[in-house]
């Protein structure tokens, strides 16, 4: 592109944040990318950010008022999580006396954890039967009680209700009052993070007060890099379903920012290729993310999903993780007197799932290292090259014995494949991430096999493309005769919500529906998932 074109062109930035590298790119007007980088992620997060940043923008020859969009995803929430490092202290008040005590809260966590998060989660008068009739009345004293208890002690409170998503009200009383009692303190309310299924629910809630902390350091971290560089936009955060959010909601709901890593990557996909439904390899230093495209955007999963080994039930996309990575340690293979690596039983082969990851280059048999890894397997057999720094070497390994790796690692891939797919009918298949090198041109059941220009940054590219969003989920009364007025007046609720969030309402449409009859409650009741999704304004 013409120097003049990048003076009067209006270009996104995107940032993804992950445990190692942080990556970036602009795009220009026409959504083509101009420039990418890859860093190392900072203990800060800022200083990291910045020099992606300060990067990209020399490489495009641009100055940061001419980026109209910014946009960061990262993996910081999750790292929290699966860490359990950087953490708010955490009160909860569950609304559920005095139905609800046979269960204490925590149920279910480990002991770490609930030394981690310490004592204060209570139980109080409250909740509602599954078709919204009172179960008991909040009790104003008995709130502000447990306010005197929690004073000083907790830097985020998670409220929980008994059948909230049918009726938010007690939730949304019992948040005043703590607002009145506890100023500057967080509030997660369960209502707006999961869904049904209390416990779930609960852990989710809870979550995400805990997270409250992170979110903050990461949103400042990126606020601050770009007031750094003139970058003078309103900035957006990825969220897991493969859209974006604002400033607010991402200090607010920090535990939808978990998995948006590989969601970024299947937008990015979808972008790089054009294709709207096929299945995403997403390959890392020590993980491969498998997961759906579908109409453009990450299926969503409809199971509960474990975020370090606790239960929850918010939306997250349907991912699945292998070990297979450019990293990941390959075992059972011997080493000869001068050196090289000899024939070994199939049998006695294993993948991972240890992994070398970031510490590839120091520690990987082909840079002088005393690990063999998969990169010195593929490199071995031609299946890919490498042009970086440090020259990878030769190690001599034995034929029949490396296509033995590779295969086995080819048919886990494979296996991970057929397990997100819906049919037998082949598919096609995208490959992205800096070490989808490793895979093959072809799988079997597959259609056909797309390693699109740009794929090691394509994170950040989905980033940078993402799109506001709303979304709608509630539990409704739905007669027969009235169900396509109640659900167009619904949707127009959801696109109302994108709007609200920062989508322009020209482009907002709807992009999903689900309705789920509750055949066990009473009147017809439904549950109803809408999202909306539309061009930031």
């Amino acid at each position: 592109m013409e120097e003049k074109q990048f003076r009067l062109g209006q270009f996104r930035l995107g940032i993804d944040v992950g445990g190692t590298n942080t990556d970036g790119v602009l795009l220009d007007a026409a959504l083509n990318c101009v420039a990418k980088v890859k860093v190392a992620t900072t203990a800060d997060i800022a200083s990291g950010i910045d020099g992606a940043i300060s990067a990209l923008l020399q490489q495009a020859n641009i100055t940061g008022d001419q980026v109209q969009h910014a946009m960061l995803g990262t993996t910081q929430c999750t790292n929290a999580i699966v860490e359990r490092k950087g953490l708010d202290r955490v009160g909860m008040i569950r609304l559920s006396l005095p139905s609800g005590s046979s269960v204490p809260p925590l149920c279910g966590w480990s002991r770490e954890w609930q030394d981690l998060l310490g004592g204060h989660f209570y139980e109080a008068h409250g909740g509602y039967e599954y078709d919204g009739q009172l179960i008991a009345e909040i009790q104003q004293a008995e709130i502000r009680q447990l306010c005197q208890q929690m004073r000083g002690k907790v830097d985020s409170v998670a409220i929980c209700g008994v059948f909230s998503p049918v009726n938010n009200q007690q939730e949304l009383q019992v948040a005043q009052w703590l607002r009145e009692e506890l100023p500057g303190v967080g509030l997660s309310l369960s209502h707006k993070i999961g869904s049904l299924g209390m416990l779930e629910r609960e852990n989710a809630t809870i979550l995400n007060a805990a997270l409250q902390g992170t979110a903050k350091r990461f949103v400042e971290g990126f606020c601050h890099a770009l007031e750094a560089h003139r970058i003078n936009v309103t900035p957006y955060f990825g969220q897991n379903d493969g859209t974006l959010m604002s400033q607010e909601f991402a200090l607010k709901y920090p535990i939808l920012t978990v998995a948006c890593g590989p969601t970024n990557s299947i937008r990015g996909a979808s972008h790089l290729t054009k294709l709207a439904d096929a299945i995403v390899v997403d390959v890392g230093g020590t993980t491969s993310d498998i997961g759906a495209l579908t109409h453009g955007y990450p299926r969503e999963s409809s199971a509960a999903v474990e975020l370090g080994e606790v239960r929850t039930n918010f939306r997250m996309p349907d991912i699945l993780a292998i070990g297979i990575g450019g990293g990941t340690v390959v075992k059972g293979v011997e080493s000869g007197v001068d050196g090289s690596i000899q024939g070994s039983d199939a049998r006695s082969l294993e993948l991972g799932p240890e992994s070398v990851g970031h510490q590839l280059t120091h520690k990987a048999r082909s840079f002088g290292g005393d690990t063999l890894t998969l990169t010195d397997i593929a490199l071995e057999m031609g299946a890919m090259t490498w042009t970086g720094e440090p020259q990878a070497q030769p190690l001599g390994i034995d034929m029949i014995t490396a296509d033995r790796v590779y295969q086995q690692m080819v048919e886990r891939v494979e296996e991970g494949i057929d397990k997100m797919k819906t049919s037998a009918a082949k598919v096609p298949v995208i490959l992205v991430g800096g070490g989808s090198a490793l895979l093959p041109d072809s799988f079997s059941g597959v259609s056909e096999v797309v390693r699109p220009e740009h794929f090691e940054v394509a994170n950040a590219i989905g980033v940078a493309l993402g799109e506001i969003s709303g979304q709608l989920d509630k539990i409704v009364e739905v007669a027969p005769d009235q169900r396509q007025a109640i659900l167009k007046a619904l949707e127009i609720e959801a696109e109302q919500m994108a709007v609200e969030a920062g989508a322009c309402p020209d482009s907002v449409q709807v992009i999903e529906r689900h309705e789920i009859p509750l055949s066990y409650l009473q009147g017809n009741r439904v549950h109803v998932k809408i999202k909306a999704a539309g061009k930031i304004a």
